[in-house]
């Protein structure tokens, strides 16, 4: 038998073991009833004047909601002016210090601001329904830190294909987020758009400040809080909350892109294994069968793909004939995810960070005294 048969059969079993997962999904996220918690949402924007305004009119329309605290962090655009006309408390972040990442500086802060008992954090292309914040509060009586997956808004046909396939990615590399199962630590995964929390253990654990040099600062702070015994989840909360993440294909390519390989969350021995995976059971069937001579394990592979196609129409607002095509992207996808994974990306939106080891900043928490001491986280 070849080498290369050998190793596709091997990454064959790894990606089906992790979809497997998938027959043990909890239940979606519904609308509460009366919710007697007090909860706060934090929303970190930098430059968000052009999407934040549906975010916080939605947002206002959810009466479990006792407040909206907008950070804003150093944004050279209107927002700071339309969030407060709009009745958010809006707050300026102060100046970024050395070591942190803009959002993580900004939730630092945010939150220490808040007065809810839980606090909620959202993106500002986030559109909430009503019942979100209370469907939060009440997921929190079995967990820690919640977070959702939304169904996403794409545009284009182009653009929802290869999101589709770039999630796809994620499946295949950490199985489905939303099962009754806990990941192990390493594989757990968040989603930093929507989360929701206690404040004042996170308040008193300095949680955001102990993953504050993290470009993926969601899933950085979901695995140090596993890490420490605390219950993550994550839930399906399409019924309850949609994201417009990007404006064009070529915008999911360069932004989401850059954050899909989980660079400096995942150890390079996990990251290269998880690459083996999308290449041999994802990307190489599709190549083999655009060349003509797919194998009888490549069929089945994408046969197994394309039953991931009609689970994946779930997450979007519109899925249409995009996303079940999606697969005809995937060596695109696996070209992109190796290019991140090789040369990792460590500017957002202006600031450019310095290059971090996988879990060196999720180490410890600053020690109080220095910038996180000094706003009480």
């Amino acid at each position: 038998m070849r080498p290369l048969t050998v190793a596709q059969a091997l990454a064959a079993a790894a990606a089906l073991s992790r979809l497997a997962r998938g027959r043990r999904r909890a239940a979606p996220l519904r609308a509460a009833g009366h919710v007697t918690a007090t909860i706060s949402v934090v929303i970190p924007a930098r430059d968000e004047e052009r999407r934040i305004g549906p975010c916080l009119a939605a947002v206002a329309a959810d009466p479990a909601v006792t407040e909206v605290v907008v950070v804003d962090d150093a944004s050279s655009d209107g927002t700071a002016r339309l969030a407060a006309s709009m009745g958010a408390k809006v707050i300026a972040a102060p100046p970024l210090p050395e070591g942190w990442v803009g959002k993580q500086w900004a939730l630092h802060h945010g939150v220490a601001a808040a007065s809810g008992e839980i606090v909620v954090t959202l993106d500002a292309d986030a559109r909430p329904r009503p019942g979100l914040a209370g469907a939060l509060a009440a997921a929190l009586e079995d967990y820690d830190l919640v977070s959702v997956g939304p169904r996403f808004s794409c545009d284009g046909f182009v653009e929802q294909a290869l999101h589709a396939s770039m999630l796809a990615t994620l499946v295949y590399r950490l199985g489905p987020a939303d099962t009754t199962r806990p990941a192990a630590p390493h594989r757990v995964l968040a989603n930093g758009q929507c989360m929701g929390f206690r404040r004042e253990p996170m308040v008193r654990s300095a949680a955001f400040a102990a993953v504050r040099g993290h470009m993926t600062d969601d899933v950085a702070l979901a695995r140090w809080l596993a890490r420490r015994g605390r219950r993550v989840g994550f839930l399906d909360a399409g019924g309850l909350l949609e994201v417009d993440m990007h404006d064009s294909a070529r915008e999911v390519w360069r932004e989401w892109g850059r954050s899909l390989p989980l660079a400096d969350v995942t150890t390079p021995g996990r990251r290269a294994a998880d690459l083996a995976v999308i290449w041999l059971a994802m990307a190489l069937p599709v190549l083999r069968l655009l060349a003509g001579r797919p194998t009888r394990l490549d069929l089945t592979l994408l046969a197994v793909r394309l039953l991931l196609t009609v689970a994946l129409r779930g997450s979007y607002r519109a899925p249409g004939l995009s996303v079940l095509v999606s697969p005809l992207l995937d060596p695109a996808a696996a070209v992109r995810l190796t290019w991140a994974t090789l040369r990792p990306v460590r500017t957002w939106r202006g600031r450019a960070y310095s290059v971090r080891g996988p879990l060196s900043a999720a180490a410890k928490p600053a020690r109080p005294g220095r910038s996180a001491g000094r706003s009480g986280t």
